[in-house]
């Protein structure tokens, strides 16, 4: 299965009825009959423009960027502009159940010369469980993106033609506050944490971090109707 980050601006406003709209067609036959799913929908929060949502959708091996692109976004007057890039998953996610939990999500890009992503992956490995411990926090996935990309914005932490490894990390906390906390560790335990994760930011040519809340969660009253 192949992952499509969609970067979607709408009209001023007009966040919230794009989304339910995106939401209810994702439930129809248009993502069902090509074996496809949605695995999210996220409102920008800091870092990004307020009415901009972000989508992530799944597909089988050997659909295009395009192609998904064409089914997923319906052809709806409030959306002003849409860009998407096909990712690949890498440790993890290991399945495609979607994210179901509200928080605070935190979405990075990182631009890494070929050479030092292996030394990338073992970090990243080796932090997570001491990150998810020490902070109530989950690493959703860590994606590496295809090269197969819509739209003519520029990269998401690199300039266009940059020629290593471009990766997506998407993480969860459970508010700002412990966004906030987990920059500040506490003892020995998690200052080995911090000092893994802040090692892959020495691997990295450029990264960019922006975060959001999910619209498709289940786990409040206020998202419920999203799903």
């Amino acid at each position: 299965m192949i992952y499509v980050h969609h970067r979607i601006e709408t009209e001023p406003r007009c966040w919230r009825a794009v989304a339910g709209e995106l939401a209810a067609a994702s439930r129809g036959a248009g993502l069902k009959d090509r074996g496809a799913l949605l695995y999210g929908i996220w409102r920008s929060q800091i870092g990004r423009p307020r009415d901009e949502l972000t989508a992530l959708t799944v597909w089988p091996d050997g659909t295009s960027v395009a192609a998904a692109e064409a089914v997923f976004i319906a052809d709806l007057p409030e959306i002003r502009a849409v860009a998407s890039e096909g990712m690949l998953p890498t440790l993890r996610p290991t399945d495609h159940a979607p994210p179901s939990r509200q928080g605070n999500y935190a979405f990075r890009w990182f631009a890494t010369p070929e050479a030092h992503w292996p030394e990338f992956l073992d970090l990243c490995a080796g932090a997570w469980p001491g990150f998810e411990a020490a902070y109530d926090s989950q690493v959703i996935g860590l994606w590496r993106t295809s090269g197969d990309r819509t739209g003519d914005a520029p990269d998401p932490a690199t300039g266009a033609g940059w020629p290593g490894v471009r990766s997506f990390l998407l993480t969860r906390r459970p508010n700002l506050a412990m966004w906030e906390r987990s920059k500040l560790p506490e003892g020995e335990a998690e200052q080995k944490v911090r000092d893994a994760l802040s090692r892959r930011y020495d691997l990295c040519d450029w990264t960019v971090v922006s975060t959001a809340t999910l619209l498709t969660a289940t786990d409040t009253e206020d998202s419920a109707r999203w799903t």
